[in-house]
């Protein structure tokens, strides 16, 4: 199995991204099946090893800070007709403990040994912002 890295841009925190989430569900914006979509240029190679249970990791305020299970890798056409492809996601966002991350372009495949591991079921905002300012310091 291996997963995908990606920055969550125009996001800071994971709140704002269930937040954002949220509204689109709220105001008929999503899909029918519930399942979240990102839209990114380039197909994934390596796609049969990443539906088999692989994540995308979301990089927020230079933090790995959450991420959701990919569901399926779907082929798409642009509105200019150029090719993309559709990353269809779980709608569940799990919270890991804070890791640094520089910024990058796109996504990056990410193997599992480098992932950060899950905060505790039931960790709130509150645990995750204190693990995320421990890990800018250098503590965790």
């Amino acid at each position: 199995m291996i997963n995908l890295i990606k920055l969550c841009v125009g996001v800071s925190s994971v709140q704002e991204l269930e937040e954002h989430r949220a509204y689109r569900r709220e105001n008929g914006m999503g899909r029918p099946d519930g399942l979240n979509v990102h839209r990114t240029r380039m197909m994934p190679k390596r796609r049969n090893e990443i539906i088999k249970g692989g994540s995308l990791y979301w990089v927020m305020s230079g933090l790995i800070q959450c991420r959701q299970k990919i569901v399926d890798l779907d082929s798409q056409r642009d509105h200019e007709g150029k090719s993309c492809c559709d990353i269809l996601m779980d709608p569940e966002i799990v919270r890991t403990i804070p890791q640094p991350k520089r910024p990058f372009q796109g996504w990056r495949y990410f193997r599992q040994n480098d992932a950060p591991s899950d905060l505790k079921a039931g960790a709130g905002d509150g645990d995750a912002e204190l693990a995320a300012e421990l890990t800018k310091l250098g503590l965790i």
